[in-house]
């Protein structure tokens, strides 16, 4: 039961450390789709086509990708190969994205808010479909599995344009930027982000895992993703406001569940054994009871006497023999002749 208890006290905190304020703070602001990122929007786009389209018909893009990858920078300063090893790990989904979500995730309990944590989902799940629909879509092979000189190797069954590294560490380090309190904040992640996915597209360019073409597409692709993501939050509002809803009906849930504390039992006082407790255990007697019907028991008056001067009780009667020497008790005795 003390247990239960305290579990029960502890989920109380819990859940009254996540409750939201009345209103959300005056520093945070949700970036709604403005003219300005309308415009970056729409040019973004039509980069992104660009390129696709000037890898499709084997343009000048084609052939510089080809100069590049027979350049094999790994080659040429092979110093920085092993320290370009870890920093491209910076662009993988699965640690990028435990390290921003641990991140996020401390910033939503601070501001009794999920939506940093549902932003990051909702990035992370656009950035799943529209990236690998276009890697299956086109299907282009990368520099190791080429094929012939001078092609630009799409429809061939690879997955590697647009580079999935870059455009990941485009959406995962630039979300940190969309999601700042402050516009000061904002300008100097924007720029760090800006600056690591850079780094992470050249290293998979130097490491001769990509073209330059598919670094290019990659940027594109994750800009996308950042500067749509306020068409999507009226729908990151309306799954928070769900999950608190639920929340709010588990914690009543299990409020109604929980197990009422049982109240203390009141002291008994306790007494001497002998005849003055009988008329106490007869009082407290229900009348009528199956107790009450039993045969009553008769103690002798008068004070106790010694075991030695006790007389057994039977049905029968006395089994003591009778003496007529001896005097009730409380008489005085004759003396002896």
């Amino acid at each position: 039961m003390r247990t239960e208890r305290n579990l029960t006290r502890r989920l109380d905190r819990v859940f009254a450390r996540l409750d939201r304020e009345p209103e959300r703070p005056a520093h945070i602001d949700v970036p709604r789709m403005s003219r300005h990122r309308a415009v970056l929007f729409s040019s973004t786009l039509a980069f992104y086509l660009a390129i696709v389209w000037a890898v499709i018909t084997t343009s000048w893009l084609v052939r510089l990708d080809w100069r590049v990858m027979f350049f094999r920078p790994y080659q040429q300063w092979p110093g920085i190969h092993a320290f370009l090893d870890y920093y491209v790990v910076l662009g993988q989904r699965g640690p990028t994205a435990v390290m921003v979500a641990a991140w996020l995730g401390w910033r939503s309990w601070r501001q009794h808010t999920v939506r940093p944590l549902l932003t990051l989902a909702a990035s992370l799940l656009l950035l799943n479909i529209t990236v690998g629909a276009a890697k299956i879509g086109m299907g282009r092979l990368g520099p190791h599995y080429a094929t012939v000189i001078g092609s630009n190797e799409m429809g061939l069954g690879g997955d590697i344009f647009p580079s999935g590294h870059t455009a990941n560490a485009v959406v995962t380090w630039g979300i940190l930027a969309y999601l700042a309190s402050t516009p000061r904040a904002r300008r100097w992640l924007s720029a760090l982000s800006a600056v690591t996915s850079l780094g992470v597209g050249l290293t998979t360019v130097y490491l001769g895992t990509h073209w330059l073409s598919d670094v290019l597409l990659g940027w594109a692709a994750g800009l996308l993703i950042l500067l749509a993501l306020p068409w999507f939050e009226p729908l990151i509002s309306k799954v928070e406001d769900a999950l608190f809803a639920l929340r709010d009906r588990l914690r009543a849930r299990w409020r109604r569940s929980a197990p009422a504390a049982s109240a203390p039992l009141a002291p008994v006082a306790l007494q001497p054994l002998g005849h003055a407790a009988e008329p106490a255990a007869a009082a407290r007697e229900p009348v009528g009871s199956a107790r009450g019907s039993r045969p009553s028991i008769h103690l002798a008056p008068g004070p106790h006497t010694s075991r030695s001067e006790r007389t057994p009780v039977t049905p029968a009667g006395s089994r003591r023999p009778p003496h007529a020497d001896r005097l009730p008790r409380g008489t005085s005795q004759a003396a002896r002749p």
